[in-house]
């Protein structure tokens, strides 16, 4: 068993590491939003329990053991948020906080009960995939709203920022997982384009389109 601090330190490297790379002490501290000589505390508390490789002056990632740990706190979130949305009818943009909190729980059973009661969804409330009971993720294609070209259309399949103001800007202009987008005109100016969802023509900015993914349908 782990503590809610460990775990999230696991949880962070994992959000930041690509591949074998190491993930630096900044890196983390910077995720952590904490100073590097905590970040190097932990990172050796995680190595004693062969969660994560720590190399001073370097870096860290994370074992098998702490990738396996990563995915189940993962899995605990996104199917938390399901839950929240589903079946207490929290919006998408309320649920991140508390399933932060309920991502600690350490049972087995109750996580893969209420994965079962909720008919093992695939993706979260964002779009983002959740990991089966062995950490196994079903392979999603899809592509940046920011990289398709006039004329290019698709289905919205998720987002990368979840924070609560993009989320209710979304909201705002009618645009939720499923919706159509089609993309009208791209400046070539400042990279802000004019779509066309199911409900309006709207211009958006460059670093909207960027959080935005889609199935998409040249």
């Amino acid at each position: 068993m782990h503590s809610v601090s460990e775990e999230n330190y696991i949880k962070a490297i994992y959000h930041l590491q690509k591949g074998t790379a190491l993930v630096s002490t900044n890196e983390i501290a910077g995720e952590m939003n904490t100073k590097a000589s905590s970040v190097t505390d932990m990172l050796k508390r995680l190595a004693d329990k062969n969660l994560a490789e720590y190399i001073p002056y370097k870096g860290s990632r994370l074992t098998k053991s702490g990738i396996d740990c990563a995915n189940q706190i993962v899995r605990k979130h996104r199917l938390w948020e399901v839950f929240l949305v589903e079946k207490l009818d929290f919006t998408w943009d309320e649920v991140h906080d508390v399933a932060e909190q309920l991502e600690h729980i350490q049972s087995r059973k109750l996580i893969d009960e209420l994965d079962k009661h909720l008919g093992f969804p695939r993706k979260d409330p964002h779009g983002d995939p959740i990991p089966d009971r062995d950490g196994n993720y079903e392979e999603v294609q899809q592509i940046q709203l920011s990289k398709l070209t006039k004329g290019d259309q698709g289905t919205i399949t998720g987002v990368i920022d979840t924070s609560s103001s993009f989320l209710k800007y979304l909201d705002k202009h009618q645009i939720e997982l499923g919706s159509h987008i089609e993309v009208l005109e791209r400046e070539e100016f400042d990279g802000s384009f004019v779509i066309k969802t199911d409900y309006k023509t709207l211009h958006i900015s460059q670093a909207i389109a960027n959080n935005i993914y889609l199935n998409s349908q040249s």
